[in-house]
């Protein structure tokens, strides 16, 4: 059967569609997506879309034209709930089923769930797609106490939103500094201190027992017992990858759907990309799972272009970035077990770099309104240089003429 099937419509799943085509597939691709939406980016919901200075059809990562082409069929409201391996077709809630050659699973992840007395109330929200930001707004509207539980990227960007919206805004946050899972405590600090200036709480080294309220929250209760007024709360405390329709086929899964290199699962004809996947990184000499734009696209080129009869590896040295008013963090590399910080610029000047390293080795960049650190220490993440830490320092010295 020369068909793809695409579980899935998000941001890799449209950059499936887009490879497919471009590496002249021929055959028939179905596009299942659970939403109403046609594939869309992520990055901007919590970010200008909360805003409210980008409509819905400005998220869409191809415009819906692009997908009016014979070979490609498109179905929204469409939930993938099985797959049937010895027949190589897939089933849907709605009974449907489609066969297929090639099967692509790019289920996604979805917000981790806070399990507390009143977490159904009215008013609490997580943000994953476009209707929960369209609700959240619609609440933020309505008043001006909002609080958000996590002080991630995810939390951290709908602070700054808020706060830019004229919201009374509390940050609340278990670990003793912000972003605490990514970046180093020099860089905490500096975003700590953006926050606060800016008019935002952080209740930090602090939990929950629960929400108040009726029908609607009206209060977060912290775990010494005080109760911090909500009108509108955001939870942001990380994701879970979709993996139930691949754990359910006998597919392999650890913390995400395993793949090799190729993007390919353990069944030969079924491949998964994007945010559900564990998969190798010959550069990082790991195995990993992701939660990025980049990664998403970058393994969607990669199992198309396999689907489409090549070899190809995924090998990229990842990427991300986070906007918190007017600061753009770009992160390259990943900085766990690093042993050495090496900071590149001053924080006073907004503008500057963290180096991480590890056992002499640069191993991730943190770059804030520094765009150049960030694109030249890729190559140099990749070809695991290691650098005098003084010579890093220098900015007078740009770091693509750094001595190897």
């Amino acid at each position: 059967m020369n068909n793809v099937v695409i579980a899935g419509a998000g941001h890799a799943a449209g950059q499936v569609v887009a490879s497919l085509l471009q590496n002249k597939f021929d055959g028939h691709i179905n596009l299942l997506g659970e939403e109403p939406w046609y594939p869309y980016q992520r990055p901007p919901l919590s970010k200008k879309f909360l805003a409210g200075e980008m409509p819905a059809e400005r998220l869409y990562y191809k415009p819906q034209s692009f997908y009016d082409v014979p070979n490609v069929e498109v179905h929204l409201n469409t939930r993938v709930t099985a797959i049937d391996r010895k027949n190589q077709s897939v089933q849907t809630a709605a009974g449907q089923s489609f066969d297929y050659g090639c099967l692509v699973i790019a289920t996604g992840s979805r917000p981790r769930e806070l399990g507390v007395r009143g977490a159904g109330f009215a008013g609490i929200h997580y943000l994953r797609g476009i209707d929960d930001v369209e609700a959240i707004r619609a609440d933020m509207a309505r008043k001006n106490r909002t609080v958000i539980i996590g002080a991630g990227y995810i939390g951290l960007e709908v602070a700054a939103v808020a706060a830019k919206l004229g919201q009374e805004v509390t940050v609340i946050e278990m670990e003793n500094r912000v972003m605490s899972r990514v970046v180093s405590p020099e860089l905490s600090r500096f975003y700590q201190d953006v926050h606060t200036e800016n008019g935002v709480q952080l209740r930090l080294s602090t939990g929950i027992k629960g929400f108040t309220g009726d029908a609607r929250v009206t209060g977060v209760i912290l775990d010494n017992d005080q109760e911090i007024p909500a009108d509108t709360v955001v939870i942001g405390i990380g994701i879970v990858p979709n993996t139930e329709i691949a754990a359910d086929a006998g597919l392999d899964v650890s913390n995400g759907i395993v793949v090799d290199d190729h993007c390919r699962t353990s069944d030969p004809q079924i491949y998964a990309v994007g945010d559900c996947t564990w998969h190798p990184n010959r550069i990082l000499g790991t195995e990993l799972r992701l939660e990025s734009v980049h990664n998403a696209l970058e393994q969607a080129k990669t199992a198309a272009g396999n689907i489409c009869g090549g070899d190809i590896a995924y090998a990229q040295v990842p990427w991300f970035w986070s906007d918190q008013y007017d600061l753009k963090l770009q992160i390259v590399g990943l900085s766990q077990g690093y042993d050495q910080v090496v900071m590149r610029g001053k924080a006073a000047d907004r503008s500057f770099a963290c180096l991480y390293l590890r056992k002499g080795e640069l191993i991730a960049v943190d770059a804030v309104n520094s765009p150049k650190d960030f694109v030249q220490a890729k190559p140099l993440i990749a070809a695991h240089a290691k650098i005098d830490p003084d010579l890093l320092r220098d900015t007078s010295i740009a770091l693509k003429d750094m001595p190897l």
